[in-house]
């Protein structure tokens, strides 16, 4: 295995890519992203130890996605057991695959918890009389120094964790291995990533103005509610679609060589 260094404008390609294998195959992408967000939805309401559990399972359910994604790439339907290939090659993979789960939910926890320490509880205007998020809750939130703190600490976790499931389930690397291969390959193809944040970010909001517009012309507020939900699970289906090819495209084996890559024409 071996980390390649791609054009900062690759960033863009792996966008266009997510995108178009998602509506290659939107059932079972969409239905993929589903289950694991009704997953973690229910282990997050079991006491204790629910979100931790919850944001334990992130990587391995990453690594399914990424998987099904692969699948589609190949002309193959993803079907529902995809997203639990980290546990279907024995415990030799599954167990470094539950210590780097482990790993992002202490990660993940230790950052909220340092960013709690800049936030004030009493800032944040509740309105409990009609339990709805007003504008000032929401200006609160978003000039909260707590929540900036956390993005920011947050980002050399997710550059950590971004490559780290394919690494330990494809590539066989040990967990804290692959949190090192992954953060020297997302700032080695920076520009990408910037690229690939950028192109998301713009999809977001192209998206957003397509669902204000369309709940306009049904009906306004009540017409947006009913379809703001779904259409943004819909979209972050379709972004977590993408991610395989940022990892295809940053380390070369033996065992993706026969793989087409963006440096092949757009190949997907």
């Amino acid at each position: 295995m071996k980390l390649q260094l791609v054009p900062a404008r690759t960033g863009f390609t792996w966008v266009k890519l997510g995108v178009k294998t998602f509506l290659r195959q939107p059932l079972a992408m969409a239905g993929l992203f589903f289950m694991f967000m009704a997953a973690v939805s229910l282990l997050s309401v079991v006491p204790l130890i629910g979100s931790a559990v919850s944001l334990a399972l992130v990587p391995a359910a990453t690594l399914g996605l990424m998987a099904a994604t692969r699948e589609a790439t190949e002309g193959r339907f993803p079907m529902p057991v995809t997203l639990i290939t980290a546990f279907r090659s024995g415990a030799a993979r599954a167990q470094p695959m539950l210590i780097l789960g482990g790993l992002y939910a202490l990660s993940l926890l230790m950052v909220l918890a340092l960013g709690s320490l800049f936030s004030d509880p009493q800032a944040m205007p509740v309105d409990l009389a009609n339990n709805e998020v007003t504008p000032e809750m929401m200006s609160a939130a978003l000039f909260s120094p707590g929540l900036w703190v956390a993005m920011l600490l947050y980002v050399p976790v997710l550059m950590a964790f971004w490559h780290a499931p394919a690494l330990v389930h494809w590539h066989g690397v040990s967990p804290a291995k692959s949190l090192f291969f992954s953060l020297a390959a997302c700032w080695g193809n920076r520009g990408a990533m910037f690229f690939y944040g950028i192109g998301w970010v713009g999809v977001f909001l192209l998206g957003g103005m397509a669902l204000s517009l369309l709940g306009a012309m049904l009906g306004g507020a009540q017409a947006m509610q009913l379809i703001l939900y779904p259409a943004v699970l819909l979209m972050a289906a379709m972004f977590h679609t993408s991610i395989y090819f940022s990892f295809r495209d940053s380390f070369s084996s033996g065992d993706n060589a026969g793989l087409p890559t963006t440096q092949d024409g757009d190949a997907s």
